[in-house]
C-alpha cells in the first residue's frame, strides 16, 4: 500500500533486491509528495517510506486530514502476455473504502479505462512496470 498523495517517479537503484517486490509498488520508488494541492515536493529519505508504505496520517506533516484514503494497494489478477489485469483497493483506517480494476495494455502501452494523470496513475504505471521489470529479470535468468 502506498501513499495516496505519492506520485512515483523512478524506482531507487537499490530497488532490485528479492524483498523490493513484496513493497507496494513492487519497487521502492522516488517521487513526488502531492499532498498540498500547488505544492509538489520530493520528499527526503526520511518521507520515502511513508510515501512507498502508505498510512501516513497524522505522521507525514504533509498528509491532508481531508483525503479519502490512506493508502492504495495493487494485484495483478492475470497477465496473459498483452495485458495486465490490475485490481487496486483504496484503504482508510485499515478498511477497504473504494476497489476496481484497471487493464494495461502492453503494445500501446496505455490503461483501460483511461486514467486521467494523478498520482493514481502514477501509482498503477509504477506497478505494472515493477512487475513487467520483475518478469523480464526472472525470464532472462532462466
Amino acid at each position: 500500500m502506498c501513499c495516496p498523495c505519492f506520485c512515483p517517479r523512478q524506482p531507487r537503484p537499490r530497488a532490485s533486491t528479492p524483498a523490493s517486490a513484496l513493497l507496494p509498488l513492487g519497487d521502492d520508488w522516488t517521487g513526488v509528495c502531492l499532498a498540498q494541492p500547488g505544492d509538489p515536493v520530493e520528499p527526503g529519505d526520511a518521507f520515502l517510506p511513508l510515501c512507498n508504505l502508505g498510512y501516513a496520517r497524522g505522521t507525514c506533516p504533509r498528509f491532508p486530514a481531508s483525503t479519502a484514503a490512506d493508502a492504495v494497494r495493487f494485484a495483478i489478477a492475470r497477465d496473459d502476455g498483452h495485458v495486465l489485469e490490475i485490481h487496486f483497493v483504496l484503504e482508510r483506517g485499515h478498511h477497504p473504502s473504494d476497489h476496481g480494476q484497471i487493464v494495461f495494455r502492453f503494445e500501446e502501452d496505455v490503461f483501460q479505462p483511461a486514467l486521467p494523470a494523478t498520482a493514481f496513475a502514477s501509482q498503477a504505471r509504477a506497478y505494472a512496470a515493477s512487475y513487467l521489470r520483475r518478469k523480464r529479470d526472472s525470464a532472462g535468468s532462466g
